[in-house]
């Protein structure tokens, strides 16, 4: 896991790549969105210039995306 992401990149890729909407701040973090069938899935994004790599897995778990398919779709791009 040697690459590192900023606040804004995982705030673009979530919406850009996931479907994942903005829907809130406040103060340092974002509110991200999305409806998947009947389920709401929402996830808070803090805008760090480098998130720990703990945070981006807590980031990633509360919207249930698997680490493996975020960096995917990250190095495609």
């Amino acid at each position: 896991m040697p690459k590192t992401f900023s606040g804004k990149q995982v705030v673009k890729i979530l919406c850009r790549d996931f479907g994942f909407c903005f829907i809130s701040q406040k103060g340092s973090h974002i509110k991200l969105a999305k409806k998947e069938g009947s389920q709401k899935i929402t996830t808070i994004v803090p805008q760090h210039k480098e998130l720990a790599i703990g945070t981006l897995k807590g980031v990633l778990k509360l919207a249930q995306i698997e680490e493996n398919e975020f960096r995917r779709k990250t190095k495609r791009n």
